[in-house]
């Protein structure tokens, strides 16, 4: 009889044949050294080298190795996703297919679980890559995120988390938005704590990230703001901004009553009529597209997720899990998305 799987390893990888060899070994040897039923999901993302091959190398020699190859290259949250969708265990941790991220820390993070924590977000605390181009950057990128979202944690890049099942279950992620699960496992209640990983130099490829990621970090922040004040009830924040402009109209309408009745200036050879005008049209908008917002986020909650990613083929994935993913949420699920967060106070510890 297979035993339930308690711990679920998620590896995003794209290109990196030559690191996968040694990472797999690393991962297996701290999981078997742990002593609970485990497995490892490969999630290919459209490799173009030997990774594909040696994915299923793996997946022969070991049952509890299951890998997903994508049709072509979709990012690191496509991948993440798929392997949230596929993963079976109680808990769930991605860990980076470069071999930067340390195996070792695996059982660190099961402990902080153990005692009471939703999900722990490891910490890059001497982080081994290029100062200028990537640390300087994400130190910036972190603070920023970590003011704007009032989850106080050092590391959102550090693909090294761990979650307990029922906080991702049925989440679905677009865009960029991995390095946001934590905010949105806090907007939900989640338990956030924070523990000093290890992180080692690349050994092996090259980085698939460059300075124009900040640029995508930003924009993704801009969304992340937008749903925690929008997502529950966009009509607030749109209705807000129109009620703004109607009262801008309405100024430059009495505006234009006064110059015309009491001081006998034609307000026709001034702006304010022009003012009155686009202010007014512009809160009718704001209006409308509140209401059309308050439509599709109806449409949305009522609707089933569907997967972003297209899978080639799979490797010890069973018909039924197939069909389950085929079929989205289940009537009873708690399928959420990140547009629908519920606000709540961000509680983050520090191991």
């Amino acid at each position: 009889m297979e035993q339930e799987i308690q711990i679920s390893i998620i590896v995003p990888v794209f290109n990196e044949a030559d690191a996968l060899v040694d990472l797999c070994q690393g991962i297996r040897r701290e999981l078997t050294q742990i002593g609970q039923p485990w497995e490892i999901i490969f999630v290919d993302d459209g490799s173009t080298d030997r990774t594909d091959e040696i994915l299923d190398e793996f997946a022969d020699q070991d049952r509890r190795i299951r890998v997903i190859h994508f049709k072509r290259n979709l990012g690191q949250t496509a991948a993440m996703m798929a392997g949230f969708d596929y993963a079976r265990g109680d808990v769930i941790i991605p860990i980076d297919g470069d071999g930067q991220n340390d195996p070792a820390d695996i059982a660190k993070m099961l402990d902080l679980l153990d005692k009471g924590a939703d999900v722990v977000s490891g910490w890059r605390k001497d982080r081994q890559d290029d100062y200028i181009q990537r640390n300087v950057p994400s130190i910036f990128a972190n603070k920023l995120i970590s003011f704007v979202s009032g989850v106080r944690l050092h590391d959102f890049g550090c693909s090294l988390k761990a979650y307990k099942r029922q906080v991702v279950q049925g989440i679905r992620l677009y865009g960029e938005m991995h390095r946001f699960l934590p905010i949105y496992a806090s907007w939900h209640g989640a338990k956030i704590s924070e523990v000093v990983v290890n992180h080692y130099p690349r050994k092996t490829g090259s980085s698939k990230y460059g300075l124009e990621r900040v640029v995508k970090v930003l924009l993704d922040l801009l969304v992340v703001k937008f749903l925690d004040r929008a997502a529950a009830k966009p009509m607030y924040v749109f209705g807000g901004c129109g009620i703004f402009s109607l009262a801008i109209s309405l100024i430059a309408f009495f505006w234009m009553l006064e110059l015309k009745l009491r001081e006998n200036i034609s307000f026709i050879q001034t702006p304010v009529p022009l003012i009155a005008v686009m202010t007014f049209m512009i809160a009718m908008m704001c209006i409308l597209l509140g209401l059309l917002a308050e439509m599709i986020m109806r449409t949305f909650h009522e609707s089933q997720g569907k997967p972003i990613y297209n899978i080639r083929s799979t490797r010890n994935l069973s018909e039924e899990e197939h069909r389950r993913r085929d079929s989205g949420p289940s009537e009873n699920g708690s399928a959420h998305a990140i547009a629908s967060p519920v606000a709540a106070n961000s509680r983050v510890e520090h191991d």
